[in-house]
């Protein structure tokens, strides 16, 4: 098939790469390949620490994504973080966060043991106090360095804009703002990232709470962390707020006190792209060229291998995943979109 994706974020990349290597003649339409929420993702590979309460298809998900990873990114040739992720709580209260967690995984089947202090400080010793912590073993990328290699993968294959030619397919993942009629699917949720460099980084990816204030801290080459993210509803295009910096690197700080000292090398924000229910719009819609490949909220790096698979499969004739197919809302919203996709 001759098939558009528009959108180069890591999520349209990754289906456009998929297609291609599955003998369709694609093309990559983006202004500015790259520079939506992909540019400022933490990039955690986090299924489980993700999890919520009342949503075990984004865990299902996520889990049979973040399988695909260690093979994915060998295949682009991108080194992933193999620590682990101390899920951790300053204070009594933030402990008691951290314990929820735990509850929630093992509504989910999925046991971790409640760590102590010291076998937290052992872990970890750079944190400051803590009161509770987790182990999970999760990983994380670069979402910059997946980006740039999928980018050189397609070269040649990314315009700036959609071509005249006729195509068979057009693939929407246009991140948090899709083309009518589909454009009330998804809103955008900003969030705001602070990247640092230190001497002395976390050897963990660290998610928690400082003070009830939930951060992470998700340590990259040559000493950077990232710090994020903050998760506001606004309709505003996404900027920086002092708010959202203040916070941030307070807790980050409370979390692990040497960045008291950490150089920053930046702010930045971006939206994310949320469906009702937080599940990704995977799939056809009523109109038979065009198929979406969006929604994936704060999910979009952990499941673009996975996406891109079963859009591809679906493309192909596969069943649908009820999950992520479309037409979940397009039901109840008749004048926006319809869709489908499948997942194992």
């Amino acid at each position: 098939m001759r098939v558009h994706v528009l959108g180069a974020g890591i999520v349209g990349l990754a289906c456009a790469d998929e297609l291609l290597a599955r003998g369709h003649d694609v093309t990559v339409v983006d202004p500015t390949p790259g520079s939506g929420a992909s540019a400022v993702a933490a990039g955690m590979l986090s299924p489980a620490g993700e999890a919520s309460y009342g949503e075990p298809d984004v865990l299902r998900l996520g889990l049979a994504s973040a399988r695909l990873w260690p093979a994915y990114a060998a295949g682009l040739g991108v080194a992933l973080h193999e620590r682990g992720t101390l899920v951790v709580g300053h204070d009594s209260g933030d402990g008691q966060e951290v314990e929820r967690h735990a509850e929630v995984l093992a509504g989910h089947g999925i046991r971790v043991d409640l760590l102590g202090p010291a076998e937290v400080g052992d872990l970890e010793p750079g944190l400051g106090h803590t009161a509770r912590g987790i182990r999970l073993e999760d990983r994380a990328v670069d979402p910059r360095a997946v980006v740039a290699a999928l980018l050189a993968r397609l070269h040649g294959r990314i315009e700036e804009r959609e071509p005249a030619a006729n195509t068979d397919v057009v693939v929407v993942a246009t991140g948090a703002r899709l083309p009518e009629p589909w454009t009330r699917l998804v809103r955008g949720v900003r969030g705001e990232v602070v990247r640092l460099r230190t001497t002395e980084p976390p050897r963990h990816v660290v998610r928690g709470w400082a003070a009830g204030e939930p951060v992470y801290l998700v340590p990259r080459a040559a000493g950077e962390v990232v710090v994020g993210a903050t998760v506001e509803e606004h309709d505003e295009p996404p900027v920086v707020t002092a708010g959202g910096v203040v916070r941030l690197l307070r807790a980050a700080r409370v979390l692990l006190p040497a960045l008291d000292r950490a150089e920053v090398l930046g702010c930045e924000a971006r939206d994310r792209p949320a469906t009702r229910d937080h599940r990704p719009l995977v799939g056809p819609t009523d109109d038979p060229r065009t198929w979406l490949a969006a929604g994936h909220f704060r999910h979009g790096v952990l499941l673009a291998p996975l996406t891109a698979r079963l859009l591809a499969d679906a493309l192909e004739g596969a069943p649908s995943e009820p999950a992520v197919d479309p037409r979940r809302l397009l039901t109840t919203t008749h004048h926006t979109t319809t869709g489908g996709m499948s997942c194992t």
